[in-house]
């Protein structure tokens, strides 16, 4: 009995010596890597570099924020504060001209002309705006815009002629005839509707109705044979089943 109990404690000390060598040199990995000062140990290995440091080959270098600026919520680079802009490593203010405003940009001059101005080497010139137009908010193209009911033409806002039977469109520019007249030239002309049709539904070509055909610009009855009926399309015929239409009739098909 006792010298059971001698061999159970000699295999427990060789398990404990066989796991120490073991797991030995994965510690010896982990914690080979020195973490460096101003960091902090990640808890899968390695290390970051504290907040306001940023990370060189082999440390933690502090950032050095300029005036006029702001560590980044990263906390690794800094950014300029509001009306500054980086220029050579610092902040340098913003020089905003007359009639102008700053605006949140990162790229770009970091102000905006004001409405009714626009830039002009680096100042704010007035906008010269035609009769019957507005001065718009935009950097790029006149700096206005005519009036609904006017069109652009050059430097100027010529009025949209608009003829009987039409209306200007959404945007103010162009007009469009309305509904039973189609553009002829600068004029809308009639749809002439002839006897047994009706308008489409964009109200610019007539139709002939269920029952009639288009003939050289009428509408005729269709002439159903016996044994025949009006089309899905209502306006031809076909024949009744079994029969097949030959040439003006329905004749029976000839079974093989």
């Amino acid at each position: 009995m006792r010298a059971g109990r001698e061999v159970s404690i000699m295999l427990a000390a060789s398990i404990v010596a066989l796991c120490a060598l073991g797991t030995a040199p994965g510690a010896a990995a982990q914690t080979a890597e020195a973490v460096p000062a101003n960091a902090v140990a990640r808890r899968y290995g390695g290390w970051t570099c504290n907040r306001g440091y940023r990370r060189t080959s082999n440390g933690c270098v502090a950032i050095a924020v300029p005036p006029n600026a702001y560590l980044t919520s990263a906390g690794d680079d800094w950014e300029c504060q509001r009306l500054f802009r980086k220029r050579d490593g610092a902040c340098e203010a913003l020089v905003i001209p007359a009639n102008a405003y700053a605006e949140d940009s990162t790229y770009g001059r970091g102000w905006r002309c004001e409405q009714g101005y626009r830039e002009n080497g680096g100042a704010c010139a007035a906008v010269r705006i035609p009769a019957n137009a507005f001065a718009i908010d935009s950097s790029f193209g006149t700096g206005w815009r005519c009036e609904r009911g006017f069109r652009q033409n050059g430097d100027s806002c010529e009025a949209v002629v608009v003829p009987a039977n039409a209306l200007l469109e959404v945007g103010g520019e162009r007009w469009s005839c309305n509904r039973g007249y189609v553009q002829s030239g600068q004029l809308c002309a009639a749809v002439e509707v002839p006897a047994n049709a009706y308008l489409n539904y964009a109200g610019d070509r007539w139709r002939c109705e269920r029952g009639f055909k288009s003939e050289g610009g009428a509408c005729v009855a269709l002439q159903i044979p016996s044994n025949g009926h009006i089309d899905f399309s209502g306006n031809d015929w076909a024949c009744d089943e079994p029969y097949r239409k030959v040439d003006a009739s329905c004749a029976l098909e000839q079974r093989r």
